[in-house]
C-alpha cells in the first residue's frame, strides 16, 4: 500500500471511511472492512502512518493504532491576539482574518481572552474549532483563579484584572518585579495620576515596535496612557499567572516612578526627584 506519511481519517462508519479513502486512490474493499472491524475502529482525524509504503494488514493496523498528529501551540505573554493569529495561520495554514473573526465571536474579552501557555491541537483543526478550543481553555483557568481569590468569577471585574496584568506583562523586567510595577499601578491611580507607561502603546500590530515621543504625540486612543487618564479600555496582551497575581495582590509600597537601569532591571521611586535622578544614570 502506498500512502502518505500523515492520514486524515473521515468521520464515520467502517463502511465510509474505506469508501472515503478509495475515493483518495487507495485500494481498498469491502473484505478490508471486515478485517478492520476485528482489529478495532479507527480514530477519526489526522494520523501518523511513519512510512509511504507499506503491506496491506500493516497499514490497515495503523487505522486502528496509529497516534495522531498534534500541533504544540504557545501563547507567549505579554504578546497580542494580532500577532499570535499571523504566527497561528502562518504555522497551521489557517486563516488570520478567520481567527481573528471566531475569537471576537467567543471570548468576552476585547483581548488577553487565551491566556499565556502552551497548548495541543490536532492537525487539520480548522479557524472556529481552534479558537472554540483555546478560549474554552482559558475562560476554565480565568474561572479558577478568580473563584480561588474572589469566590466567584465576574467577568467585569475580571476584565480590569486582566488589563492591570498586562500592563505588568509588559512593563516588568521579570517576575520578581511584577508586584512592584503593580503597586505604582495602584498607587498612580488612586492619586489620579495618568500611568505613562510606554508599555500600553505596544497593542494591537504595535506589539514589538519601540514608543517614540512622536508616536506618544499622535496616539489619541485608550491605550496612550500619557495623554489618558486611568486604565486603557482593553488588555495590552496576553497575561502569565505570576502577571494575574501581582495584578490583584500588589506589593505595599508608596511608589509612583520605575527608571530601567543598566543591570536590565527596574529602579523604583517615591518622588519625582528621586526619579530624575535615576533618569540622569540611565542616561
Amino acid at each position: 500500500m502506498k500512502t502518505t506519511q500523515t492520514l486524515f481519517i473521515p468521520q464515520g462508519s467502517i463502511r465510509n471511511i474505506i469508501s472515503q479513502l478509495t475515493k483518495k486512490g487507495y485500494e481498498l474493499s469491502f473484505l478490508d472492512g471486515y478485517i478492520l472491524r476485528f482489529m478495532g475502529s479507527p480514530q477519526s482525524g489526522w494520523i501518523h502512518i511513519g512510512k509511504n509504503e507499506l503491506n496491506r494488514i500493516d497499514f490497515l493496523y495503523k487505522l486502528t493504532n496509529a497516534k495522531a498528529v498534534i500541533n504544540k501551540v504557545t501563547l507567549i505573554p505579554g504578546e497580542t491576539s494580532e500577532i499570535f493569529f499571523k504566527t497561528l495561520a502562518k504555522e497551521l495554514k489557517l486563516d488570520a482574518d478567520k481567527l481573528d473573526k471566531y475569537y471576537k465571536e467567543f471570548s468576552p474579552y476585547p483581548e488577553a481572552g487565551i491566556y499565556a501557555d502552551t497548548y495541543y491541537v490536532p492537525y487539520g483543526i480548522k479557524e472556529k474549532h481552534l479558537m472554540s478550543f483555546l478560549v474554552r481553555e482559558s475562560e476554565k483557568k480565568y474561572k479558577q483563579f478568580s473563584e480561588k481569590i474572589y469566590g466567584n468569577y465576574d467577568q467585569k471585574q475580571w476584565l480590569n484584572v486582566l488589563v492591570i496584568a498586562s500592563i505588568i506583562q509588559k512593563e516588568a523586567a521579570n517576575n520578581a518585579e511584577m508586584p512592584m510595577v503593580s503597586s505604582v499601578i495602584h498607587n498612580r491611580l488612586k492619586k489620579r495620576m495618568r500611568l505613562q507607561m510606554d508599555g500600553t502603546l505596544n497593542y494591537g500590530k504595535y506589539s514589538h515596535i519601540k514608543v517614540t515621543p512622536k508616536r506618544i504625540k499622535e496616539d489619541n486612543s485608550t491605550f496612550n496612557t500619557y495623554k489618558h487618564k486611568g486604565l486603557p479600555a482593553s488588555p495590552i496582551g496576553a497575561v502569565s499567572i505570576s502577571a494575574i497575581k501581582a495584578a490583584i495582590k500588589p506589593a505595599k509600597s508608596k511608589h509612583l516612578y520605575f527608571m530601567k537601569n543598566k543591570k536590565g532591571t527596574h529602579d523604583f521611586t517615591d518622588t519625582f526627584k528621586a526619579h530624575r535622578k535615576n533618569i540622569k544614570k540611565a542616561k
